[in-house]
């Protein structure tokens, strides 16, 4: 009997969640729960946190687990971890679920930057009006640099005051577009952006916006992981469960 765990979070993961309700294959969603109303799946779904390692490997053996299908976002690389080091120790077969990472064109102005800490010291120039499209976790290391205005494009309102001088919050879910995103950007005056480099379609209108508007991107790459089993489709985490599904 199959029984499929999802760690959601993505778009593409709602899409598996479809699919696999569809086909009626036993499964479970999981969230991380970061974010304060997400999208209702139609498979049954838990919120939160697993316990690290050891709590997750206790989940995979108390729900008869037998496919682990990492659909997390592409800098949740701790959960990441946590799913390969589960499944060297249960046995179970995991593979992830990602989008391909943004690359820049000829016409695009990026600055790669390792990490958050190098994405603060990028910012070390006279004081700008920048665009923190990285969500709400990392907002902090920001006031190091607290000579910039910062807009901060969040899923759900801050539940306390971000520790920054001078902030303005636009409150949105995507997947965003080209018209929005240019709107945004010409509102705010924004003269930098800062974001991570999530890949997919769903929040790379910005990108295309600040190439029509020739704004420059410091853009954080995704943390390297251990190899793993990795695809790009809905179509080919299926293919992968055929075989025990039947």
């Amino acid at each position: 009997m199959i029984n499929v765990l999802i760690l959601g979070g993505t778009s593409e993961a709602s899409v598996l969640a479809s699919a696999i309700s569809e086909r009626e294959i036993p499964a479970i969603f999981s969230y991380a729960g970061r974010v304060k109303a997400p999208k209702a799946q139609p498979l049954p779904t838990r919120v939160g946190g697993f316990g690290g390692v050891a709590g997750l490997v206790a989940f995979i053996k108390q729900n008869q687990i037998t496919h682990i299908v990492d659909a997390t976002h592409p800098f949740a690389s701790q959960m990441s971890r946590n799913v390969l080091n589960a499944a060297m120790q249960t046995g179970v077969p995991a593979i992830a679920l990602t989008r391909p990472a943004w690359a820049p064109s000829a016409h695009d102005n990026w600055q790669s930057v390792a990490s958050i800490e190098e994405a603060v010291r990028a910012l070390e120039c006279l004081p700008q009006r920048v665009l923190l499209a990285i969500g709400r976790m990392h907002l902090a290391a920001f006031a190091a640099q607290p000579q910039h205005h910062y807009v901060l494009r969040l899923v759900d309102e801050p539940t306390a005051s971000p520790p920054l001088p001078s902030f303005t919050t636009t409150v949105d879910r995507g997947p965003f577009t080209l018209e929005g995103d240019l709107a945004l950007l010409k509102t705010q005056r924004i003269e930098r952006i800062v974001c991570k480099n999530a890949g997919g379609n769903g929040a790379s209108s910005k990108l295309e916006a600040a190439r029509t508007l020739g704004l420059p991107v410091v853009m954080i790459e995704r943390p390297a992981l251990p190899a793993r089993h990795e695809v790009h489709s809905v179509d080919e985490v299926l293919a992968w469960l055929e075989p025990s599904h039947g």
